[in-house]
């Protein structure tokens, strides 16, 4: 989603500098539209996502846990778990990483059955996951596979709306340390994570690594400039990692 946003540049009085009143719009890409781009993004209600999957190719992998922690003012308020059956055979890959069997779902729902209440968990909040791009694929793909399309979709669910990747800021902020794998990091930053690869406990440490990581002045305040900041760390990230694979 497109945002307009108005900058500042005006007197103390709050009458603009002669001459710029044209320049101070600028617009903001990747915001949800339910939030002002100016809110400090802390303050808005955060649902942090995370899945367990019976394998890593989202095109064609089912879903099988779905956790979600929402957070606001640097602390969780709500959480959220489900253990779905995904009708298909968890790889033995997937099973080593999570240690959930197809004995453990056999007796869950199915996604459609639960998807719902996902939604409804979504309703209302600035989506995040600890490297987005996985999370969010899984569950767009699952909702896709589900009958019906609600008019109005949650913020999660739009295209046009950038997640938050606590991954690219510890990249940014923990450059110098090798691993940033989420166990690493939370251990760094003092969170606890009991159960790692538990969709419930990886949503909720990853919730509380964005919240340590947001304490360093690297992180933006604003909603907007936080989603501007991440794209074009996103970008010379991506470069970087394309650099020393071809060198």
């Amino acid at each position: 989603m497109s945002r307009i946003a108005d900058a500042c540049g005006c007197f103390p009085t709050g009458r603009h500098y002669p001459g710029v009143a044209h320049l101070l719009r600028a617009v903001i890409r990747g915001v949800a539209d339910e939030f002002a781009v100016d809110t400090p993004w802390a303050e808005l209600p955060v649902a942090l996502l995370d899945v367990e999957t019976t394998g890593r190719d989202a095109s064609k992998d089912r879903v099988i846990e779905v956790g979600i922690a929402v957070g606001r003012g640097g602390a969780i308020v709500a959480r959220y778990d489900w253990l779905i059956n995904p009708g298909v055979a968890i790889s033995e890959e997937s099973r080593a990483v999570h240690h959930i069997s197809d004995e453990d779902v056999k007796d869950s729902p199915r996604f459609e059955a639960v998807a719902h209440e996902i939604r409804m968990a979504l309703e209302g909040t600035v989506p995040a996951a600890y490297n987005a791009a996985f999370d969010r694929a899984f569950l767009v793909n699952e909702f896709a596979r589900t009958a019906g399309t609600p008019e109005k979709l949650p913020p999660a669910l739009r295209r046009d709306v950038d997640w938050i990747d606590p991954l690219v800021w510890a990249r940014e902020i923990q450059r110098a340390e090798k691993s940033k794998a989420l166990a690493e990091v939370a251990t760094r930053l003092g969170v606890k994570l009991e159960r790692a690869h538990r969709a419930s406990d990886d949503a909720e440490a990853a919730l509380l690594v964005l919240f340590a990581l947001a304490e360093d002045s690297r992180v933006p305040r604003g909603y907007g400039a936080l989603v501007q900041e991440q794209r074009r760390l996103a970008l010379l990230q991506q470069d970087e990692r394309r650099f020393w694979k071809t060198n």
